[in-house]
């Protein structure tokens, strides 16, 4: 018995081992990579016009390439991996700035993902079996849903954070990413709560809709 809880934590302790290995090569390999010209193009224009990172913090250039290796990650479908959203916004302090620029980002993501929704639900409403009444309230739900999808997203990924001086005031640059999968879920029970409350659509025709 006692021999038998060894080798299982010999094992996990190798597969452990292993896939910190794996991961820190990966790291490195990322690391390693030069930044496409792009990339480099964009830092030094950020540089140039004052950009400069926040203490502690890692580089414009590796910032960006961060950025856009999110934006080329997919899944096993081919779809992007991540959304991405960005905006900056000028406060009297950095953190003000901070605030403002990711709510902004927010505000931004949640309205791609309202627009990606919107499509996906035009397409379903005809095979749903709606009336008129019922298909003009979804698309007036759907057209309303940004600021409810900007309440329900969870956990944002911070990919990029620049400041500068503007004055007496700070800019902040910022740049979020968000997982398209969860983005898309979120989305879905945003919307179909809000169909329940504000329509009498039965809920075999609301999963007719939502079903993507």
């Amino acid at each position: 018995m006692k021999k038998g809880i060894f080798t299982l934590m010999m094992l996990f302790v190798v597969t452990f081992l292993f896939q910190g290995c794996s991961t820190n090569r990966e790291m490195r390999k990322s690391l390693s990579l030069r930044p496409p010209r792009e990339v480099r193009r964009e830092a030094r224009n950020l540089e140039k016009q004052g950009y400069k990172v926040a203490v502690g913090a890692t580089t414009i250039e590796r910032q960006l390439m961060n950025a856009w290796l999110k934006e080329q990650e997919t899944d096993e479908n081919g779809y992007p991996k991540f959304i991405i959203a960005g905006t900056s916004s000028v406060g009297e302090t950095q953190i003000a700035a901070k605030l403002q620029a990711t709510e902004a980002a927010k505000l931004d993501l949640a309205g791609q993902i309202a627009t990606n929704v919107a499509a996906l639900i035009e397409n379903n409403i005809a095979n749903s079996q709606l009336n008129t009444e019922e298909a003009t309230s979804v698309t007036k739900t759907v057209a309303a849903s940004k600021s409810l999808i900007a309440q329900k997203l969870g956990r944002i990924l911070p990919i990029v954070e620049l400041y500068r001086n503007i004055g007496q005031n700070m800019e902040a640059n910022v740049r979020i990413a968000y997982s398209s999968s969860t983005a898309m879920e979120t989305a879905k029970n945003a919307i179909r709560k809000s169909l329940e409350e504000e329509t009498d659509i039965v809920k075999e025709k609301l999963e007719s809709l939502l079903k993507f």
